[in-house]
Parts: structure tokens; sequence; C-alpha cells
């Protein structure tokens, strides 16, 4: 094949995030620097509008739609990785990832549908394979700190005890941050499928749902689900949101890397809530109103009331000050088979959502284009770019990965 005229390009450049990742790119690369990329989107004017006002007007714009195949087909052509915004991927995504998987064009996405990747797997994964596209989702907040984190964590466990950690819990210690319409408007669809199809409860249920077909460990996961008391975080714990696409992109990891992290590996995520009787109130309160979110989201009436008067709508989300104000501190314990235990924590310097998820998209998506050879197919971040990209997210955007003494 030719050799594409960019590097990446951009889809959904329009988007809330997507206009972050091109500002980015735009910020730290310029329009003709050691990365070549374009943006991409259905309307020429907006396109237009986003390339003003990043200040880069050399950077290329390319008209193509999600739901027209052969204006994908024309985009991919052009370029080594396709970066997608474009959500809720369930509503959106397919046709683009099938595009990328007939072509051989590699793909990386921030979507937390977990339900939504399970389904790409089964119709996609074989003809990625036999073209050679490396299709990674996950690559924003969720789920590249958890994933990159335990692979951080892992290997120097195996370095310091000859093994791994069988062992891992995550804890979200400190964040700040808010959510933007994308998100909202994927939860809300999300809500709607699993009303609408009650197969897929049994599905989310699996923490093995997006792993090998055939790889079912007999090895039960820990799932916190209330309020409790963690004594190795020495603190109060609730449940976390991201946790149910996280903690599978995890065990997927597992799964491809042969077992690298253990036949028997346990991972969980939760929030810490702090010690004593404040902290405890605050698990039980954060639990509650967790809870009653979800239930209200997936209530018809309640969802209609929330999506008026509370939720933001598509294309909204926080101001380039919150964006600047936003962090993450994320801790990760673990533990060997032998007792031996080692602590990791992952810090972002933005906003999780936006902020820092826009910079982990750009550098992972660099990182895949400047990827050798490898198989086709499914990966996760951890499993096909792994240290390189921990490397990359150290030195330019702000996500540190550290052991803790």
């Amino acid at each position: 094949m030719d050799t594409p005229a960019f590097d990446i390009v951009v889809f959904g450049a329009t988007s809330f995030v997507g206009q972050l990742t091109c500002r980015y790119l735009a910020e730290r690369y310029g329009d003709d620097g050691e990365v070549r990329w374009a943006m991409a989107g259905r309307s020429k004017a907006k396109l237009g509008q986003v390339r003003n006002e990043i200040g880069n007007p050399e950077v290329a714009m390319i008209v193509a739609d999600a739901n027209d195949a052969d204006s994908l087909a024309a985009m991919c052509a052009q370029t080594r990785v396709v970066i997608s915004t474009v959500g809720p991927y369930a509503l959106y995504g397919e046709t683009l990832v099938a595009t990328c998987a007939d072509s051989g064009t590699d793909y990386c996405d921030l979507t937390g549908e977990v339900h939504w990747i399970a389904a790409m797997l089964d119709k996609y994964e074989a003809r990625a394979k036999a073209s050679g596209a490396r299709i990674v989702n996950c690559c924003g907040f969720d789920s590249l700190p958890s994933d990159l984190g335990v692979h951080f964590l892992q290997r120097h466990a195996r370095e310091r005890f000859g093994a791994p950690c069988t062992r891992v819990k995550l804890r979200v210690k400190a964040m700040r941050g808010t959510f933007s319409g994308g998100t909202v408007a994927s939860l809300v669809n999300f809500a709607k499928e699993v009303r609408a199809n009650p197969a897929l409860r049994k599905q989310l249920a699996n923490p093995y749902s997006i792993c090998p077909e055939g790889y079912r460990p007999e090895v039960r996961q820990p799932n916190p689900k209330g309020a409790s008391f963690d004594p190795d975080a020495n603190s109060w714990i609730a449940p976390f949101i991201m946790a149910s696409c996280n903690t599978r992109v995890v065990q997927r990891s597992n799964a491809l890397s042969g077992q690298a992290y253990g036949a028997e590996f346990k991972y969980d995520e939760a929030m810490m809530t702090g010690r004593g009787t404040k902290g405890r109130l605050n698990a039980y309160g954060l639990a509650a109103g967790l809870g009653g979110f979800l239930v209200g989201v997936a209530i018809k009436p309640t969802r209609a009331l929330l999506q008026r008067f509370v939720l933001p709508e598509p294309g909204e989300g926080p101001s380039p000050s919150a964006q600047e104000k936003g962090f993450y501190d994320m801790r990760l314990f673990g533990t060997t088979a032998a007792g031996e235990k080692l602590k990791a924590k992952v810090v972002g310097d933005r906003d999780p959502g936006y902020g820092s998820t826009s910079k982990m998209l750009s550098e992972a998506a660099i990182c895949l284009s400047q990827r050798g050879e490898t198989e086709g197919g499914f990966w996760t971040p951890a499993t096909l770019l792994g240290d390189a990209l921990i490397e990359r997210l150290h030195e330019r955007a702000g996500v540190t990965f550290e052991l803790v003494d």
C-alpha cells in the first residue's frame, strides 16, 4: 500500500473531546511537525470553525460521515490511524470499526461502552486479524490509567519479586472533574439498551465479557457494590462508576498476555472516601448517590427530567478553567501469591474525562502509528502499547506512573 498522507486523522473533530484533541495536537505538534495529522467530520463548515479556533489554518480537513461507509473508506485510505471521538459508539461507531477492520487501518477511541466492544469483537475481530488492522478501544480515562497502571505495577512486581501480583486493587484517592454531554448521552443510551435487552444484564455481570472466546477462569472477581472499609487503602470505599468498564479491560489484558498477571488474578476498583466517621458517611452517601443516579437514568420519566433540568446536552462540557483545575490521583495495591506487597500511583494533571483524556488519546494514537509490525485484531492499551505509551504520557501528557513506598 502507498504511504498514507497522514499519520493520524481525528474523526469527530467537532465533538467536545474531538475539539480538545485537535487543540492538543495543534499546540504540541503543529501542522507540519513530526506528526502528520488531519481533522475529519461531516460538516466542512464546522471543521473550518474548529481549525480557526485552534489557530492552525493549514491543518487538512476531510469530510466523512459516520453512516457513510464510502466516505469512511476514503478517509481511512489517507491515514495510518483513525482516532474516533464520535459517540455514543453504540449508535455511531460500528461503521468506522468495520471500515478499519476491512481496510487494515489502525484505530483507537475513548469508549467506555463494554457491551458495544463485545459486539464489535464478535463481528469484526476476525476481519481485523485478516487485514492487519489494530483496534485499540478505551484510550481515554476509560480505561487507560487503570490498564496501564496495572501493567506498570505488575512489571515492577515481576522485577522485584519474580512473580506478578495475583490480587490488585485500584482505589481513586482524589479526583476533580465533570461530565460532558457526550458522556451523559452514552450513559442514557446504555440505560435504554439494557432495558430493551435484558440479556445485556447477564453479559454485564460477567467480568470476562470482552476476553477472548473460551477464556473463562474459575475465579470469582470481587465487586464493591456498597460502602466498606479497605484496610489496604486505610480508607472507607464506595463504588466507582467506571469500574464496570475498567475491570473488564484489565481482565482482557491478562487474557491476551497469556495470564501474565497470573491464572488466579483478582482485580477491582473503588473510590476512597477517607477514614473515621466522616469517611464512612461519605462512602454511604456516595454509594447511595451513584445508585440513585443509575436508577434515575434507567427509568424513562426520571431520565427525561434529568435530561431536561440537570444533565448537560451533547457538545457541552467543562470550561477551559475547569479542565485546568481538574486532576486525578489513583492508587494501586498489589499482593503476590506469597504475600509480598507493592503500591503504585497514577496521577493526571487535568480534568480526567476531557483535559487529560484528549492528551492520552492523542498520545495513544501517535504511539500506535509508530508501533512496528504486530498482529491485527482487538488489543488493549497495555498489551499493544504498554511501556512505550507510559513513557510518552509521562514526558508529554501530564500523566505519571510511580511506585509508592
